[in-house]
């Protein structure tokens, strides 16, 4: 089944609608630990679909420990909504992107001894390497997007690649929250806000994501700025008790009560 060329909500000026990516990134972790076919990443992605998810992300990294390129064949061909392949900056994967079409290729930055993606992309520094895969992804009709930290130097990086989609990084602002420095947890909600708030003006669309929770999503939905949240790896451990229907179910309607009243906030 192809995916959808356009997932519903597209418009950067609609705030109306957050969407949200469900990363299936660490069911293959769990499978890779034993080797075999279970627990099947694809399978989980099916699920996240019929729980609701707007979209699947996976991250396929050099040295295959989760996501392997069978699981990236086989999720472009199963589901329906938008595959967002998450890829390192590098020509093996700009030739799997290119050959599978996904509907999205974000890039990450990525270090071969990292448990998790740790920071965002220096697109700035980066332009020259970056330039020539941005483009050739463009014409390959793969909509482009950058996973950067909030930062206007990275937003203006951005725009000078063509890149139309970027994805500002939350993680600094979830570690805040658990480790209890609420002064550092709000300074990073003003300033993620504030960068939405600048790359709309960009004419970009702005997503966010890395280590979002149940205690940590809604204020992040409250701002209007953002179009989508990706959310992975909290996700999967909590469908370890209550199953993943009911995880993502949950988190859909943390982001979709923070978002009304967002909406109702501003209008009135």
């Amino acid at each position: 089944m192809a995916n959808k060329a356009n997932p519903p909500g597209n418009s950067v000026n609609d705030a109306s609608v957050l969407r949200l990516g469900i990363n299936i990134d660490h069911v293959a972790t769990v499978r890779n630990a034993r080797g075999g076919p279970h627990p099947d990443p694809v399978r989980a992605a099916l699920l996240a679909e019929k729980a609701g998810a707007d979209g699947i992300t996976a991250h396929l990294r050099e040295d295959r420990r989760h996501i392997t390129d069978r699981d990236i064949e086989r999720l472009r061909r199963d589901i329906s909504v938008p595959l967002n392949f998450e890829m390192a900056a590098t020509s093996e994967m700009l030739d799997i992107a290119l050959r599978e079409k996904p509907h999205a290729a974000c890039i990450v930055p990525e270090k071969r001894e990292e448990r998790t993606t740790e920071g965002g992309l220096d697109a700035a520094s980066a332009h020259n390497r970056l330039a020539p895969l941005t483009r050739q992804l463009r014409e390959a009709d793969i909509r482009v997007s950058l996973f950067i930290e909030a930062d206007e130097t990275q937003l203006d990086a951005a725009v000078l690649l063509g890149a139309p989609v970027v994805e500002l990084h939350t993680g600094t602002y979830c570690d805040a929250f658990l480790a209890g420095d609420m002064e550092t947890f709000e300074r990073e909600r003003v300033r993620l806000e504030a960068m939405a708030n600048a790359g709309l003006e960009r004419g970009l669309e702005v997503h966010a994501g890395h280590g979002l929770t149940y205690d940590t999503v809604q204020p992040v939905a409250a701002i209007l700025g953002f179009r989508e949240l990706n959310i992975g790896h909290f996700l999967m451990g909590e469908a370890l008790f209550v199953g993943l229907e009911q995880s993502i179910a949950k988190m859909r309607r943390l982001m979709e009560q923070a978002r009304q009243s967002a909406l109702q906030k501003a209008t009135s």
